[in-house]
């Protein structure tokens, strides 16, 4: 079973985080497939079906990213970090380019927030053009709580919520309900139950699909030149100062202590 799925119907394509028994935590093999699911959509020619199920019918114009299970991404595998001193630098490293190559998709891609997004599951959030979830979901980003600098999540934090609200998130840490990321703009929208995002989603999405694509297109372009979306040195450096700060004395205690190890 791959770690990551995806389908399409019509114009519409989901890519699903298949790793449920760890919370969709973000471990080397999860990103290497979504790297590769990403890669196969942005392929994706008229006429051409979509592996892994679905119906095909053409180039999508939306992407749904969500997870399997009850989480939508628990963030870094923290245990296949600490299990070598080369691996927080090389899933950072995935991570940094996964957002970049997310937010270059000329699609125009929701996160379907079906559960909890913490770290870098909740940046992969605001790495998407929509962001919907339910009032009591758990989302936000506690990775100072931990001693881990998140700064891959920063750039694209910023031009979610803007400079002063992010840095007020990110320095203060712990996590936050979908109802409140929602009152921030971390979220597009937060519906009162969870049962209810499913067609929140499939609504926003089909009302999407119905866009042109050149022009959607064309307007993502301009939108991502215009707030430095794909500056591919940034999320590189980004990556490797959180690496640095995993690799210290400190954060590896704590690391450990949370985990048990």
């Amino acid at each position: 079973m791959s770690l990551a799925l995806l389908e399409q119907h019509g114009a519409i394509a989901t890519i699903t985080l298949n790793r449920p028994e760890s919370r969709n935590a973000l471990s080397i093999d999860l990103l290497q497939a979504l790297h590769a699911r990403v890669d196969e959509l942005g392929a994706s020619v008229p006429g051409r079906n979509v592996r892994n199920g679905g119906e095909g019918g053409g180039a999508a114009r939306v992407l749904v990213l969500t997870g399997a299970g009850t989480s939508f991404c628990a963030g870094m595998d923290l245990k296949q970090v600490l299990s070598d001193p080369d691996k927080p630098l090389e899933l950072l490293g995935l991570l940094a380019d996964l957002c970049v190559k997310i937010r270059e998709l000329p699609c125009v891609t929701i996160a379907h927030v079906n559960g909890a997004a913490i770290g870098g599951g909740c940046g992969l959030t605001t790495v998407c053009d929509f962001a919907l979830t339910f009032d009591a979901c758990k989302m936000g980003f506690p990775e100072v709580d931990l001693g881990v600098c998140p700064a891959v999540v920063a750039p694209w934090l910023v031009r979610k919520i803007g400079a002063g609200k992010a840095r007020a998130v990110l320095l203060r840490g712990g996590l936050m309900t979908g109802r409140d990321a929602a009152e921030l703009g971390l979220v597009t929208r937060s519906v009162p139950e969870a049962g209810g995002l499913a067609g929140a989603v499939k609504e926003l999405a089909e009302r999407l699909a119905g866009g042109g694509a050149a022009a959607l297109a064309a307007t993502k372009r301009l939108l991502n030149e215009i707030d430095g979306s794909l500056d591919r040195d940034l999320s590189r450096r980004a990556a490797e100062l959180s690496a640095q700060v995993l690799k210290t004395p400190e954060t590896l205690s704590t690391l450990r202590g949370k985990l048990g190890a």
